[in-house]
């Protein structure tokens, strides 16, 4: 008999050893989700629902940028953007027909929006970005960005 109830306070003993290591792996697991959320926050770049979009306005001067000769909205313009802090663009886009460009589909966040332009100072020989900060910040925004005013 002494045996019997031996293996049954074992037994129980066993199963509430068991009951306390599911509830302290659900706490665990409770409070580590949020962290895990928390320190997930995303970074600026795609996979979101904002836009950002705007033109490529052209001066287009004489050599030695005294005339101006034409204003007009540059097709086929190489237009860059890079994600937050990075070094180097994340995307690039051609305008179209009429000097517009689009990002699409960001997440919030800032970005830096460039084309390249000839230095009206004649100090080089260089193409020169013509950069614009934006902020996109919240999700789901279309925001527009002043004319990117290049040289040629």
């Amino acid at each position: 008999m002494k045996n019997r109830n031996c293996n049954t306070n074992d037994n129980l003993k066993l199963m509430s050893v068991i009951e306390k290591i599911r509830i302290y792996r659900l706490i665990i697991f409770l409070l580590v989700i949020p962290l895990m959320m928390i320190s997930c926050e995303k970074e600026p770049g795609p996979g979101g629902k904002s836009t950002i979009y705007g033109k490529v306005l052209v001066k287009d001067y004489n050599a030695t940028f005294t005339v101006l000769q034409e204003t007009y909205y540059g097709p086929e313009i190489w237009v860059y953007l890079i994600y937050g802090d990075d070094r180097d663009y994340g995307d690039r886009i051609q305008t179209g027909f009429d000097g517009t460009w689009e990002f699409k589909y960001l997440r919030p966040g800032t970005y830096k929006v460039y084309a390249f332009s000839k230095d009206s100072t004649l100090q080089t020989v260089a193409p020169v970005p013509v950069i614009r900060e934006v902020v996109v910040p919240d999700k789901k925004q279309d925001i527009e960005v002043p004319d990117l005013i290049i040289f040629n």
